[in-house]
């Protein structure tokens, strides 16, 4: 994970200028060891500065802060400080982060696809490569269609086409999403590459592949994937200590990040983690916490506390490693397998099987040490469900925001915060980006 190979000089590859990336060196691609490490080299780009990673300047601190998980307590100078008063403007500095880092991450996706392409490794090897590649595209596609609304799918490394690309339509952008993913699935082995979980195989893709038929309402789609993975339980077990969940290698575990040293933790422990108050970033917001039942066991495996004698802030406590160790403890959880059966739970419920919704949702239910639902109808069993994801996935990579937002639920519950507008479900398109490539225009309503 350390190889690294120098990332494009310019601010954003949609510029006219070539970005200078030695991705483009078609030397990268003579050999194999070099081409893995430049497909290893973008996981640990978008661990380290893409949406995904765990620091302040990722999806889960950023829509943390803007929806009701999070309350901030850093400088109001801060572009977090935006994010928090639902203040977002185009010239937002984490907003053209969010865009920049992960097109510049899409690129080198199609850098290594063509460079593959046009190689003579062997087939198994040539798959591999482009499975995991397309699987990156259409993640990252997938989070920045979430964020932003009708954007450009970038296929190839051609800037002079990049420069001048226009915004798909949502359903347009979800169907490259969808036939990337499908194709790195037949690409990709159902088997991991090494001992550890943090390389894309095929039920990698299709955990994602569920979330993304959940998504787009594709409900037998959603069932049938996530039960493909679920039922794979040879690999991914059901982890009934709620302390063991987010350990590296955790039987739950989809798909993690590696940590980028040996004895290294996750960023989310560093992050998220304090020992005095008042809290130097952030604490958990007290909506979130009010939302437990005094009885369920995440609250006090996955919360603590701090207190001044006066007054006690609260921290997501997944990741219980703030610090180096001997050796790396935890591995940042991406995609798990609880999601997984919160997903066939919904899909069910949306097909009519709600006895089946029920027995997953239950068995989540289960682990937290709560009794079974008693909702009987659809409506009731959909509500648990939402209501039960706000408890499992928060601090997570932006659930919370997600699934207000695909459910409609936005505007009733964040109205509540000063500063709050409909239009507050999308992020402003970066300001620098319009003017660079004024076929992005225009600018989401607004702003």
């Amino acid at each position: 994970m350390s190889f690294t190979f120098s990332m494009p000089a310019c601010d954003s590859f949609l510029e006219v200028d070539l970005p200078k990336s030695q991705l483009t060196d078609k030397t990268v691609f003579q050999d194999y060891t070099t081409a893995n490490a430049a497909m290893t080299d973008i996981y640990s780009k978008i661990r380290d500065k893409g949406l995904l990673t765990g620091t302040l300047v990722g999806l889960s601190g950023q829509l943390g802060n803007y929806t009701d998980e999070l309350t901030f307590y850093g400088s109001a100078t801060s572009a977090t400080f935006g994010f928090y008063t639902n203040q977002v403007l185009p010239s937002n500095t984490t907003v053209a982060l969010f865009w920049n880092n992960s097109y510049n991450q899409i690129y080198a996706a199609n850098a290594v696809l063509e460079g593959v392409h046009a190689s003579t490794f062997s087939p198994q090897e040539k798959a591999q490569l482009e499975g995991e590649a397309l699987f990156i595209r259409g993640l990252l596609h997938f989070y920045l269609l979430q964020l932003f609304g009708d954007i450009p799918y970038i296929e190839t490394t051609d800037y002079r086409v990049n420069s001048t690309v226009t915004r798909m339509p949502k359903s347009e952008v979800y169907n490259h999403i969808i036939t990337d993913l499908k194709t790195a699935e037949n690409f990709l082995l159902p088997v991991y590459s090494s001992t550890e979980r943090v390389r894309a195989n095929s039920f990698v893709v299709k955990a994602l592949l569920a979330r993304v038929y959940l998504y787009t309402g594709k409900w037998d789609d959603a069932n049938k994937s996530a039960t493909t993975v679920i039922e794979n339980n040879s690999v991914y077990v059901f982890e009934n200590n709620l302390n063991k969940v987010f350990l590296k290698n955790s039987t739950e575990a989809i798909w993690q990040f590696m940590p980028a040293l040996t004895g290294k933790n996750t960023d989310e422990g560093a992050f998220f983690i304090f020992t005095s108050g008042p809290p130097p970033l952030v604490a958990l917001n007290e909506s979130l916490l009010n939302s437990f039942a005094v009885n369920d066991l995440r609250k006090t495996a996955w919360i603590a506390s701090v207190s001044n004698g006066t007054r006690t802030w609260y921290y997501a406590y997944k990741y219980k490693e703030p610090r180096n160790t001997s050796t790396s403890k935890e591995y940042s959880m991406v995609l798990r397998l609880t999601e997984q059966y919160f997903i066939r739970s919904e899909a069910r419920a949306e097909l009519g099987d709600l006895t089946g919704a029920k027995e997953d949702l239950n068995k989540i239910r289960k682990r937290a040490g709560l009794s079974d639902i008693v909702a009987s109808s659809k409506e009731e069993i959909l509500e648990a469900i939402f209501q039960e994801r706000r408890k499992e996935l928060f601090s997570e990579y932006g659930h919370r925001f997600f699934d207000l937002k695909r459910t409609g639920k936005l505007d009733a519950v964040l109205s509540i915060k000063p500063g709050w507008n409909t239009t507050d479900s999308l992020l402003p398109i970066p300001e620098s980006e319009l003017t660079l490539n004024p076929n992005l225009k225009p600018q989401n309503p607004g702003y």
